[in-house]
C-alpha cells in the first residue's frame, strides 16, 4: 500500500543519491586534489578504474528495441504520476510527467552499485582545487543536443546558474552554497563554492540537467509549456496525450551511446508511461497487457488478486527484488504550522490511535513491518540508547529537547490487534488532557472552546479503507476527523501550499545524505512553498544535526549525526509512522531480460532491462 502522489518522489535519489569527492576545509580528500579524475566519490576510492568499459550491473550486449509500458515508479520536482500539463519539469509551476529527466544529460551519472560515486558523462573528467572551493569540469567535445548543435561549457554554466536562480525550490535551495558557474572556454566549466558547502554539493551539481542556452534565450525557462524542450539525453518526448500517456522515444544517434556509463543502458526503443487516477484501473490495465510492468503497492491485491488467466498461464510472472536503499520515511505528516498540531503531546496522542497491528493483519495480510525511523532499513536508524558520539552532538541542546531524546529511541506503541485497543486509546486521552483538551459529551474541546478537527488529504481512493478505521478511533477520542479525496492537480497544489491538516508521504532517502535533506527537515524550508518539509519542522537541534551530517568527513561521522537527528525527529512526533516492505513486489508480462546482478542502491528497471525476443515470441508479444 502506498500513499499519495507525493510520497514516491525520488528527488533525493535523482538530485544527488550520492556525493562527490572533493576537499572541504578540515576534510580529507579520497581522490587527490589538483588531479583530473574520471569520477568522484565522497568517502572512498572509486570502484571503477578510468578504463572501465561498463558498470557491473548491466548487460553490455543487451539488444535494443521493443517497449516497456508502465506507470511511474518514482518522481521528482513538479512531476505528477497521475496527470501532466507541462513538459517543464524543473520549476515549481505546473504538473510535469515523470521521467522527463531521461531527456537531459548531466555532467556525471551515478553508479548504482556504489553508495557515493559518480562517473563522467558530459564531463569526461573533473578536478578539485586544493582548498575545495572550486571544481573544474572538462567537457567532452562530442556532446550534442538533439538538433545536432554542440553542447558546450556555456550551456553547462547557464544551466547551473539558471537552476539556482529560477529552478524548482528543491534544487535552488539545495545549491545555494554554489556561488556560480563560469565557462573560461567552450570545454571548461568552473564551479565555485562559498566555503560553507557540504561535501556532497559537487555531486548534486554534477547530476543536474543541462539545458541549451540558445534555446532558453528564445524561450522562457519559467514558463509552463507543452512544447517539448530541446534536450540532449538518451530519450526525447515522442507521442503523448495530455493527462493520459506519454512515450519517450530512444534517440537513435544519441551522442553518448558508446560511453562506458551508457553501455547496457537505455535498451527500450520506447518507454511509455500511462496515467491513471486509481489503483484498480491501473491493475486492470496491466491484466489486459496495456501495461507490461507493474510494481504492486497493495498488499491485498498482491495476496488475493493475482489469479487472472495470463498469470496462471505463465504469460505474467511475479517477482520480488530486495531493496538495498533505506526504506524511507512513510507516514501521515502533521502540519505543525497549524495551532492545533503545535503541541507535541497532541501529535503523540494521535499516534496511539492508529492500530498498525490490526491494519497489518486485517488489511495488509501481514506483509508489512511498522516504520519506526526516518532512516528505516539503514544503518542510520537510531536504536537503543544513544552512543557516546551521539550524546556529544545532542548534549548542547539538552535543555531544549524532550528527555526522551536521551533515552531509548522512540518506538511506536504496539496494540493488542483488536482495532480499538482501550489501553492505547486511554493513553491518547491522557496526553490530550495534558495538552489542555477536555471532553464535552462526545466532543474533544480545546482552549478555544471548539472541537478538535482534522482532515486527511489524499488523491488515492484506495487509501480510504486504511484511513477510515483510524478515523473511527480518532472519533472515539472526541476528534472530528474526515477523509478528503481530491483530484491530482488540486492535491499537488494544496501540498505545495501547505494547505492541509494531515497528508501521507514517503521520502526514499539514500545511503549518503546530500543537501536535499535541508528541504525535508530544516527551519529554512518550513515556509518555502513546494518544499518537502510537510510537517513544518522548525527545530534548532535539527538544523544543526542536518549540517553535521552533511559536513561529515567519514561515513561513520555521517551515520552518527543521522542517528542523533533521527532521535530528535522521532521524539518530536511530527508524523504517524506507517509501514514498509523490504522488497519490490513486481509483476511483468514475461518478455523482459533482466541483468543477473541488480544494483544495491537503485531499481533501474527502464534503464537496464531489455526485451528478450524469445520470451516475447513465446507469449505472443513480439517487438
Amino acid at each position: 500500500m502506498k500513499l499519495g502522489s507525493i510520497h514516491r518522489r525520488s528527488f533525493l535519489q535523482f538530485s544527488a543519491a550520492t556525493a562527490a569527492a572533493f576537499l572541504v576545509p578540515g576534510g580529507p580528500l579520497p581522490l587527490q586534489a589538483g588531479t583530473l579524475s574520471h569520477g568522484l566519490s565522497v568517502f572512498g576510492d572509486l570502484k571503477y578504474p578510468a578504463d572501465f568499459t561498463a558498470f557491473d550491473y548491466v548487460n553490455p550486449e543487451a539488444p535494443i528495441g521493443g517497449r516497456i509500458a508502465m506507470t511511474a515508479l518514482s518522481w521528482s520536482y513538479n512531476q505528477n504520476p497521475q496527470t501532466f500539463n507541462t513538459f517543464n519539469s524543473f520549476i515549481l509551476k505546473g504538473d510535469a510527467p515523470p521521467r522527463m529527466e531521461r531527456c537531459f544529460d548531466s555532467l556525471m551519472v551515478r553508479a548504482f552499485d556504489e553508495p557515493d560515486a559518480v562517473y563522467g558523462l558530459v564531463a569526461e573528467s573533473a578536478m578539485v582545487s586544493e582548498d575545495g572551493n572550486f571544481i573544474i569540469f572538462k567537457i567532452r567535445p562530442e556532446a550534442r543536443f538533439h538538433d545536432g548543435s554542440v553542447l558546450n561549457a556555456n550551456d553547462v554554466a547557464f544551466s547551473l546558474n539558471t537552476l539556482k536562480a529560477k529552478g524548482h525550490p528543491t534544487i535552488s535551495q539545495s545549491i545555494q552554497e554554489m556561488v556560480g558557474a563560469t565557462a573560461p572556454d567552450e570545454h571548461t566549466v568552473t564551479v565555485s563554492f562559498s566555503g560553507k558547502h557540504s561535501r556532497q554539493l559537487p555531486l548534486l551539481i554534477a547530476t543536474l540537467p543541462i539545458f541549451s542556452k540558445d534555446y532558453y534565450t528564445r524561450y522562457n525557462f519559467e514558463a509552463s509549456t507543452l512544447t517539448p524542450p530541446l534536450s540532449s539525453g538518451p530519450y526525447m518526448v515522442g507521442r503523448y496525450e495530455i493527462g493520459r500517456y506519454i512515450e519517450y522515444k530512444k534517440v537513435d544517434n544519441y551522442w553518448a551511446k558508446d560511453l562506458p556509463v551508457s553501455k547496457g543502458h537505455f535498451n527500450f526503443e520506447v518507454i511509455r508511461l500511462d496515467f491513471f487516477r486509481d489503483r484498480q484501473t491501473t491493475f486492470e490495465a496491466f491484466k489486459k497487457g496495456r501495461l507490461t510492468f507493474h510494481e504492486e503497492f497493495s498488499s491485498k491485491t498482491w495476496a488475493t488478486e493475482y489469479n487472472f488467466p495470463a498469470l496462471t498461464e505463465g504469460r505474467v510472472v511475479k517477482k520480488e527484488f530486495a531493496i538495498g536503499l533505506p526504506s524511507g520515511a512513510q507516514g501521515w505528516f502533521l502540519n505543525t504550522r497549524l495551532n492545533k498540531f503545535s503541541d507535541p503531546k497532541v501529535r503523540e496522542a494521535l499516534g496511539y490511535a492508529f492500530d498498525f497491528e490490526w491494519s497489518n493483519s486485517a488489511l495488509f495480510y501481514d506483509l508489512y513491518t511498522r516504520t519506526q525511523s526516518f532512516f528505516e532499513n539503514s544503518e542510520m536508524k537510531a536504536v537503543g540508547l544513544p552512543s557516546a558520539a551521539e550524546l556529544e552532538l545532542l548534549e548542547p541542546y539538552r535543555k531544549d529537547l524532550p528527555e526522551a531524546v536521551f533515552g531509548e529511541a522512540i518506538t511506536q506503541p504496539v496494540s493488542n490487534g483488536s482495532g480499538q485497543d482501550r489501553k492505547l486509546l486511554r493513553k491518547a486521552s491522557e496526553l490530550l488532557q495534558e495538552a489542555g483538551y477536555f471532553r464535552r459529551g462526545e466532543q474533544l474541546i480545546g482552549a478555544d472552546d471548539k472541537q478538535l478537527e482534522m482532515e486527511f488529504l489524499s488523491n488515492a481512493p484506495a487509501l480510504e479503507r486504511v484511513i477510515l478505521p483510524y478515523i473511527k478511533n480518532l472519533r472515539l477520542l472526541g476528534i472530528k476527523a474526515d477523509f478528503r479525496l481530491v483530484d491530482p492537480a488540486q492535491f499537488q497544489k494544496r501540498v505545495n501550499d501547505f494547505d492541509f491538516d494531515i497528508v501521507g508521504s514517503r521520502f526514499a532517502l539514500t545511503p549518503t545524505l546530500d543537501p536535499s535533506i535541508r528541504n525535508v527537515w530544516t527551519s529554512a524550508s518550513a515556509d518555502m512553498f513546494g518544499s518537502y518539509n510537510l510537517a513544518g519542522i522548525r527545530e534548532p537541534a535539527v538544523d544543526t544535526l542536518v549540517e553535521k551530517a552533511l559536513s561529515a568527513t567519514t561515513r561513520m561521522e555521517m551515520i552518527t549525526a543521522a542517528r542523533a537527528l533521527d532521535r530528535v525527529l522521532r521524539a518530536g512526533h511530527y508524523w504517524v509512522p506507517n509501514w514498509f516492505n523490504p522488497s519490490h513486489l513486481v509483476a511483468v508480462w514475461d518478455t523482459f531480460g533482466i541483468p543477473n546482478d541488480m544494483p544495491a542502491f537503485d531499481f533501474p528497471v527502464e534503464a537496464t532491462w531489455w526485451i528478450d525476443s524469445e520470451k516475447a515470441a513465446r507469449i505472443g508479444m513480439e517487438k
